[in-house]
């Protein structure tokens, strides 16, 4: 490839600009090829071998391959690791290349087949199965940052949901952490867009083009019917449909009729309160000890993805929440109905994304099946509810979008085979019986190949060659093979055998009676491709007619699935239903930490209930006591039961009274964020920040630690003055814990604050820590029992003790905090290590029982001690 690029070259680097940052796989027969820096990448991800291919400048071409018929776990691999990929096919046969070379009067030798991009698969534009976690949404966003406010658009185009919503700019962060988005798109003139957004033009923003996009799609005339919808939100949706189309070539997804999101309808949460309470995924990454991983009991993905979407944006209307909770209630209550339930469940198929597939132009013979064998499942359970006594509404609008397809499962279940195949190439997924003129094509293929196999027996009998073969190719298609040893007997004149290719070891030949046979078969199933192509175009037609309904169909399954799913959580353990009301209170007995309990369960271990109770009089508590002693579990799992019972579901507790609130806060805990320059005490104070400027009245918020990132006197006075402006300004639920003893002072003067501390005490020289809450102020904080429990060595421990009699000495006689520190000698490892061997002496002494002893283990003891008094000395 030194100097002019050739043909293909230039095909291909005409493709890559077009192609941009994507990597580009270009199709060359069986394998999507890369080159230069694409194929670097790629090779390095999927960890194949780099070759190269020609030259190019100079240079040799890096190059690497995957196979097509592979390419779906290669694709898989290369969006988790973040990369974007640019699908580049051959658009026309070599056949047909030839005629238009032919046409153009061009060398058929010199024509190149055509190619072109036909799909960018980027992680938010997904729609196959073996690329997307059933349990998961996939969400794409669109952020569109336009003087009214910003608008998003968020879409899972495997099931066809869509949303969107106006926040104001300092919400977006929070926005974004409860869509949890696969991809995001924004403005290439926004300058606060998150790391990793998608750079798109700015006219692809347009509210005036947002609205005629959909009501294009959905064939409307007005939105009114759809929603109440503001021109931020429409801009946003313009944005992620010009991207879809840009993704698809033109081709868009399945979309249903978008649902506006109304401010205020669900509980809100920063995305440093997600990550504190580990909602859908815990700290340490991965689902594993996550909120969602410790109650999900789903049967189906769908399920599942409904779970997390419940749990991600719990309501925020007491209405709402109580009709979850008693379509809940009705499976707790009949535990025969939901076994019977969630087997039935089991069986469904995933239709929501099996109907994406097929709506999006990728669809199966399989994704067929799965919307017959769903639907037909959801028939069942219509019939089972609808035979359920007193059937709480919301069950009752989930079951009424159940029925309706009876005509559309009679047609595919007689359409189709009971196992359809993925592929649909090959043909095979038409039952027979269905189409009697494709029977008998097939019948004459069947008959055909019979021919061949008598033929096969006549030829070896006429030649006297038992190992005389008819085998088949996809090059020579059929053909007749013998060992070269023969291979003169039919080439002899008037054998009726022509020669086609001589091997090293075998001799292959043509006839006429074969050839008809082969021109039969290939006649005949070529016509039983183009027929089942046809019934298959025609189902899929079917199935988009009903695609809404379906897709609610669909929605009903995954409501009763995550409400049976509760149901039976809640039996697990013993969970009890909230009672939510419209006032800001918190009553909780008995209330557990869900994540907790479940692994202490793992170990044998039982976890230590206790009550919480918050109300106007007593909504601030000020908790303290030792570290590891409970604490943050307490603040975190009384955060954790709001959010259930506002999402819809049982608590773990003894019973639970929740008043409902508008934003939950969590600030327990903090870590570095270097890669914004902040320290773990900026963060911190960030976080805090959030709440003071954001909480209301109605807001429920949790405080672990405030002020200990920093010095003594500046952290207490963070926490004296945050204390305070949460009781007099905020004056919303708050549980604080601290170690700072001297805030115990303020419940003189706060009225509403009320001291409690997590229980421990000392037996036998060792800290038991009690896991209780009880009333009034912490003695102390146990820090130094802590860090003996923590494995500091003993001198490090006696040492501290020192110092911190002298403070407590200094402080008594001054009223300073750090009073008394002046006349305290440095640390010294030496003089602490020294020390603790002449206790170590004195306690030997202490414990000898001289009675005991003989004359000559008294003198042993003696010359022991003498050693160990000289080394000490030393």
């Amino acid at each position: 490839m030194s100097g002019q690029p050739t043909p293909m070259m230039q095909q291909y680097l005409a493709l890559k600009r077009e192609a941009g940052d994507a990597l580009l796989f270009y199709r060359m027969g069986d394998f999507f090829e890369l080159f230069f820096d694409d194929a670097k990448v790629a090779s390095g991800v999927l960890d194949i071998a780099l070759t190269s291919r020609g030259e190019h400048g100079g240079e040799p071409v890096p190059m690497c391959g995957v196979p097509v018929h592979a390419a779906e776990g290669y694709l898989a691999r290369l969006i988790k690791a973040g990369c974007r990929v640019a699908i580049a096919e051959q658009t026309e046969t070599p056949d047909e290349a030839k005629v238009r070379a032919k046409r153009e009067g061009l060398p058929s030798s010199k024509v190149l087949v055509a190619r072109d991009i036909v799909r960018f698969v980027t992680a938010g534009t997904l729609t196959e199965e073996a690329l997307l976690e059933p349990r998961r949404a996939n969400l794409l966003v669109a952020v569109a940052p336009v003087r009214d406010g910003i608008g998003l658009a968020a879409c899972d185009i495997s099931t066809g949901r869509m949303e969107l919503e106006q926040c104001r700019p300092e919400a977006i962060d929070a926005a974004l952490a409860r869509l949890g988005a696969s991809e995001v798109v924004a403005p290439d003139d926004w300058e606060d867009a998150p790391f990793g957004t998608i750079s798109r033009p700015r006219s692809d923003f347009r509210s005036e083009e947002g609205e005629a996009r959909l009501k294009a799609l959905h064939g409307i005339a007005t939105l009114d019917g759809l929603g109440d919808f503001t021109r931020p939100m429409l801009a946003a949706a313009a944005g992620l449909v010009a991207y879809l189309d840009h993704a698809g070539r033109g081709k868009l997804p399945f979309l249903l009729p978008p649902v506006a999101r109304s401010t205020g309808a669900h509980l809100a949460m920063d995305a440093a309160t997600r990550t504190s309470l580990e909602i859908l995924q815990a700290q340490g990454g991965g689902r594993e000890g996550s909120l969602i991983a410790c109650i999900d009991r789903c049967v189906t993905g769908a399920g599942a993805r409904q779970l997390a979407e419940d749990l991600s944006a719990p309501l925020a209307d007491a209405k709402a929440i109580e009709a979850r909770l008693a379509a809940v209630h009705h499976f707790h209550a009949d535990p025969l109905l939901r076994a019977d339930l969630r087997a039935m469940l089991r069986q469904a198929p995933d239709i929501g994304r099996a109907l994406g597939r097929i709506v999006a132009g990728r669809g199966s013979p399989r994704d067929l099946g799965q919307i017959r064998d769903g639907l037909s499942e959801a028939r069942r359970i219509r019939d089972i509810l609808q035979s359920s006594p007193d059937l709480p509404e919301l069950l009752q609008d989930a079951t009424s979008a159940l029925g309706g397809h009876a005509a559309l499962v009679d047609h595919l279940a007689r359409a189709l085979v009971a196992s359809p195949p993925t592929e649909r190439q090959q043909g095979g997924f038409i039952a027979p019986g269905y189409d009697h003129a494709l029977d008998a094509l097939r019948e004459t293929s069947g008959n055909a190949r019979r021919a061949i196999a008598a033929l096969e027996a006549k030829y070896r009998d006429e030649t006297g060659t038992p190992s005389l073969k008819i085998k088949h190719n996809k090059v020579l298609g059929y053909f007749i093979e013998v060992p070269a040893k023969h291979g003169d007997k039919l080439m002899a004149p008037g054998s009726g055998f022509s020669h086609r290719q001589t091997m090293a070891g075998a001799v292959r030949f043509n006839s006429l009676g074969l050839h008809e046979e082969a021109s039969r078969i290939a006649e005949a199933g070529g016509h039983a491709l183009a027929a089942e192509e046809a019934h298959f175009e025609e189902l899929v037609g079917e199935i988009f007619a009903a695609r809404e309904a379906i897709a609610a169909t669909a929605a009903a399954l995954a409501r009763i699935d995550v409400s049976a799913a509760l149901a039976e959580r809640a039996v697990e353990d013993d969970w009890a239903r909230p009672e939510v009301i419209d006032q800001p209170c918190l009553e909780v007995v008995g209330g557990r930490h869900p994540v907790v309990e479940q692994a202490l369960a793992r170990g044998g271990e039982r976890f230590v209930a206790n009550d919480c109770r918050l109300g106007n009089d007593d909504r601030l508590w000020l908790i303290g006591g030792p570290n590891m002693g409970g604490k943050s579990t307490f603040l975190r799992q009384n955060a954790l039961i709001v959010l259930l019972a506002q999402a819809g579901s049982y608590v773990p507790a003894s019973s639970a009274r929740v008043g409902i609130a508008d934003r939950l806060f969590s600030r327990v805990g903090a870590s570095d964020n270097l890669a914004r320059g902040r320290s773990t005490f900026m963060v911190e104070m960030v976080e805090t920040a959030a709440i003071l400027s954001q909480a209301t009245e109605r807001s429920f918020v949790i405080l672990d630690e405030v002020g200990r990132g920093t010095s003594t006197y500046d952290g207490m006075a963070l926490a004296w003055a945050v204390v305070e402006a949460v009781h007099e300004q905020l004056k919303c639920r708050c549980l604080f814990a601290t170690h700072y003893h001297e805030l115990s002072r303020l419940a003189d003067t706060c009225d509403a604050l009320s001291l409690h501390h997590v229980r421990a005490r000392e037996w036998k020289g060792d800290l038991v820590l009690l896991h209780e809450l009880a009333g009034g102020a912490a003695d102390r904080s146990y820090g130094l029992d802590v860090a003996r429990l923590a494995g500091v060595p003993q001198p490090v421990i006696k040492r501290a003790r020192a110092v911190l009699d002298k403070l407590e000495k200094g402080r008594a006689e001054t009223g300073g905090l750090a009073a008394g520190l002046g006349d305290l000698p440095l640390f010294a490892v030496t003089a602490a290590t020294a020390e603790a061997k002449v206790d170590g002496l004195r306690e030997a002494l202490r414990e000898l029982d001289l009675d005991s002893l003989s004359p000559r283990e008294a003198l042993e003891k003696l010359y022991q001690f003498k050693a160990e008094a000289n080394e000490t000395k030393a």
